[in-house]
């Protein structure tokens, strides 16, 4: 069976990215594949966790724990010239990949970087920047660049991990904008502490959640679930979920099919997107 193929890729991609910019009455969002999203408003750009090489793939080639691609890559990180912000969530390499952010730092010379302040040593030397580079956050801290109020949440990757001072090593960011909010959870579990901070913002346009869950028998950190992306999705009052961290890697995904039937009988707003596709919201 041949690889997933992206609704837009490369240069189809990157002329609707361009053409959707001439429509400035609400947001654009594109889905780039795992956890990656690009948001586009008021002709500044987000970038959201990107992953957009092959680094994994080659580095667990021949283990026991492949990480065989299932989806098509869908753009080069260096064609994206034109991005204002840039996150990584956490320290896991298909969130803070170097063969991704190396070169679209190189290709982005004023871009701004936000990270978990507990990880900026790890981060600089993966993405081979000076230390003082990326901008470092803790959970209830925030930013305002471009545009974008970029506020941080705690992420449960698999628990509320935090260093000697006190800072989360996995996070999750609430994004406002205008009229408008996102909440990219990064990877995270359930944690009812995670939801208390999440309630003071009120409604959320968009939910950004992994959906593929925990099995021990894959040796790496766990996820919600479609069940609790769900309950999430109610729980912070979203008025759209987009189901996200599937469809990468044969042996880490899950089927879209079971959140949509699950959101559909919980009555929650979702849209299953396809890698390379765009959304666009205004009210």
């Amino acid at each position: 069976m041949g690889l997933i193929k992206p609704k837009l890729k490369d240069q189809a991609l990157l002329n609707d990215i361009r053409e959707a910019a001439g429509d400035k009455s609400g947001f654009h969002l594109w889905w780039l594949g795992q956890s990656g999203f690009l948001v586009q408003w008021q002709g500044k750009h987000l970038l959201l966790d990107p992953y957009l090489s092959d680094s994994l793939t080659k580095k667990y080639a021949r283990t026991e724990k492949p990480h065989t691609r299932m989806t098509e890559l869908v753009v080069d990180p260096a064609k994206l010239d034109f991005i204002d912000i840039v996150t990584s969530s956490h320290n896991h390499t298909d969130h803070l990949d170097g063969e991704t952010l190396i070169p679209l730092i190189k290709a982005n010379p004023n871009i701004r970087f936000i990270i978990p302040e507990a990880n900026r040593d790890f981060v600089a030397n993966r993405v081979q920047t000076a230390p003082e580079f990326p901008t470092g956050l803790n959970d209830r801290e925030k930013i305002t660049i471009a545009g974008f109020t970029i506020t941080g949440v705690p992420a449960a990757h698999e628990a509320l991990d935090r260093d000697d001072a006190g800072h989360c090593l996995y996070m999750g960011y609430v994004v406002q904008f205008g009229s408008y909010s996102i909440y990219h959870s990064g990877d995270t579990l359930y944690h009812d502490d995670i939801v208390e901070q999440l309630k003071v913002f009120g409604t959320f346009d968009l939910a950004l959640l992994p959906i593929n869950g925990r099995d021990p028998k894959r040796k790496v950190a766990g996820n919600l679930n479609a069940q609790q992306a769900v309950q999430v999705s109610k729980e912070i009052n979203a008025r759209m979920t987009v189901p996200c961290h599937y469809d990468m890697f044969t042996f880490n995904t899950a089927d879209p099919k079971d959140f949509e039937k699950i959101a559909q009988s919980e009555e929650v707003r979702y849209k299953i997107m396809e890698c390379g596709e765009r959304i666009s919201i205004n009210h």
